[in-house]
């Protein structure tokens, strides 16, 4: 179904609102993992961690704070409804255009810069951001747009390599213990710590990444990568680092994967990891322009 001219302004509001509530409004399932850590804790410093995180999560929703000064990076994942006839182009520049408004006119720190000459447009925009990654879902009719603010203290704590088959299961829970515990406290734990395998070297890490988007508490459809989650979820937090690195029963709120068929003379991992706030927001857009906003 064709959309009308006014569908690419609703996406423009949509992404302006995206980005600025996922900055103050953390999502309920990270809220709730949060508190029951906070609750299981026994080393005192831990204990005063999760009160301040507890404290920063109502401050952004009672007084309309963002939780953390991090604007992140804008990222978008979109499913696209099979049925809706749209213009990618358009799509496209109503995204970017969201974005720009939302740290203009809130306004929030932009912290995108040139690679080179670290050149910032105060835009949180430039030569390939905000990234967007898109997907179709056959038989629909509705525009599924999930964004995230991924913040560079957890982004920087990202790590891919080409495994081959014959590492085995063994090489995949090494190289994802290995990393985390070399990140120590710098992604801001407890973290969620997302793990790809398979695909290619770019699909894997994007798999990694995608995974700290999933709702905790969810498992992987397949049985295997799912005991696989729960093993290397309850070692990570036999670790001790805790939150902020300062010692504690939980460093991470979740481990979840995403995995891909790959060659088969390979075996990418990658591990991408979320700080604490795993901050994300989602919208629903049907073909006629009716919103409803998620997580």
């Amino acid at each position: 179904m064709e959309v009308k001219d006014s569908f690419y302004s609703v996406v423009e509001n949509v992404c302006r609102e995206l980005y600025i509530q996922s900055l103050k409004e953390i999502p309920p399932d990270v809220v709730e993992a949060i508190r029951r850590a906070a609750a299981g804790e026994t080393l005192e410093v831990a204990k005063r961690i999760f009160s301040h995180y507890v404290e920063s999560i109502e401050l952004g929703r009672n007084k309309d704070m963002i939780v953390c000064q991090d604007t992140g990076i804008p990222i978008y994942w979109l499913e696209i409804g099979g049925k809706l006839r749209l213009d990618g182009a358009r799509l496209k520049a109503a995204i970017v255009q969201g974005t720009e408004r939302a740290t203009r006119e809130h306004p929030l720190r932009s912290s995108i810069v040139s690679p080179i000459k670290r050149e910032n447009r105060q835009t949180s925009t430039g030569d390939g951001i905000p990234i967007i990654h898109y997907d179709f879902i056959p038989d629909s009719e509705v525009l599924d747009i999930l964004f995230m603010p991924k913040g560079s203290g957890s982004e920087n704590m990202s790590f891919m390599t080409m495994l081959v088959p014959a590492d085995g299961v063994n090489g995949i829970k090494r190289f994802v213990l290995e990393h985390v515990v070399g990140a120590g406290a710098k992604p801001c734990p407890p973290t969620i710590v997302g793990v790809g395998i398979g695909g290619s070297s770019d699909l894997c890490m994007a798999l990694a990444k995608k995974a700290t988007t999933r709702p905790l508490g969810s498992k992987h459809p397949d049985p295997t990568m799912a005991a696989l989650e729960e093993e290397l979820f309850e070692a990570i937090n036999q670790t001790g680092i805790g939150p902020q690195g300062l010692g504690g029963n939980t460093t991470a709120l979740a481990v979840h994967i995403e995995s891909a068929w790959t060659h088969i003379t390979c075996n990418p991992v990658a591990v991408n990891m979320q700080c604490w706030r795993a901050e994300r927001r989602r919208a629903k857009i049907t073909v006629d322009g009716k919103v409803e906003f998620g997580f």
